[in-house]
């Protein structure tokens, strides 16, 4: 237990160091496959459904940057196996960025008793990256007659070579997580690669190699009662030159009545923003909602409006309660 109390006051303190970057996921590890490979396959039931939607800078543009995900896992044993559908789409040129991953993982027991345990993941597959060229406007399509407009006929100066491109993707991870069912904390820490093919990324054929991108995160379940729990976190994400700092606190109280749990959140991410999120788990059934409140130098644009994003998970064949073992998270 000090190894990862030790571990995750590192993290902290590493995070002291780092900057921002750009793209987010706000709910960012409901998705498990989107947040490490490690975590195919385990939960407490016989196959785990999500899918994910953000929409992100309605404010200042009317091509606002979208996110959506899906996928699923099935645990076989200490095996676990899966698959994951991404699609981004930001901007006037249709920016779009199509990701088919396959995952695999493989979780072994540290002691004797199953509660200590170490989780490792695979994935690969292809990444699809396109633009329309024809729907952007340059500075040598401008013309200042009547006024000034841009004329799309007037040729562009720019050396497009292609207007799509396909990647080869290979991502990687490692997780402790601890599952003792009657403990008062259950931590977990994970690190997670992406991009290790360094694949090459270009429209104009210039030697521009997509930076390796590599995430840490850990928290801890806080069982306070056998109705109240909550989950303090941190991820720290690092490609090329961009960092990113992520503190994060889950909270669920077992509302008797309704036979479901209420579920809160708050996220900050420094320089960023700060999101918030409400939901509910019921059953086989988890749904969510985060909304981010812009904090960057951009929001004098954005009047502190940022994105809105939506979760829903569904567990097929869920185990009971009194089987149930205390998974990395919720």
């Amino acid at each position: 237990m000090k190894k990862i109390i030790i571990t995750l006051a590192f993290l902290v303190g590493l995070t002291q160091l780092l900057k921002s970057q750009d793209f987010h996921l706000s709910m960012y590890d409901a998705p498990p496959l989107f947040l490490n490979p490690a975590f195919t396959g385990l939960t407490d039931s016989k196959a785990r459904i999500h899918a994910q939607y953000r929409n992100q800078w309605n404010s200042v543009t009317f091509k606002p940057f979208t996110t959506a995900l899906i996928s699923a896992d099935i645990p076989k044993g200490k095996w676990g196996y899966g698959v994951q559908i991404l699609n981004m789409r930001a901007g006037i040129g249709n920016y779009n960025a199509f990701q088919f991953l396959l995952s695999g993982g493989y979780s072994v027991p540290l002691d004797k008793n199953k509660t200590h345990n170490l989780s490792f993941g695979l994935q690969g597959g292809i990444t699809q990256k396109s633009i329309r060229e024809e729907n952007l406007s340059f500075d040598e399509q401008y013309n200042h007659k009547n006024g000034g407009f841009f004329e799309s006929s007037t040729p562009n100066g720019e050396g497009f070579t292609r207007q799509s491109q396909i990647l080869p993707q290979l991502n990687a991870g490692v997780l402790y997580y601890y599952t003792k069912q009657q403990s008062r904390l259950n931590p977990f820490v994970g690190v997670s690669g992406f991009n290790l093919t360094h694949s090459k990324e270009t429209f104009f054929d210039q030697n521009n190699h997509l930076p390796i991108r590599i995430y840490i995160h850990g928290g801890t379940r806080v069982n306070i009662t056998e109705l109240i729990y909550v989950i303090p976190k941190i991820l720290i994400m690092k490609q090329g030159s961009a960092f990113e700092q992520t503190y994060a606190f889950d909270a669920g109280y077992y509302l008797k009545a309704g036979k479901l749990f209420i579920l809160g959140g708050y996220v900050f991410r420094a320089k960023d923003a700060s999101v918030v999120s409400l939901g509910f788990k019921k059953e086989n059934y988890l749904l969510k909602f985060a909304y981010d409140f812009n904090t960057s130098s951009l929001k004098t644009a954005s009047k502190t409006r940022g994105a809105m994003e939506i979760i829903f998970t569904y567990l097929v064949g869920k185990e009971k309660v009194n089987k149930l073992k205390h998974c990395p998270r919720l």
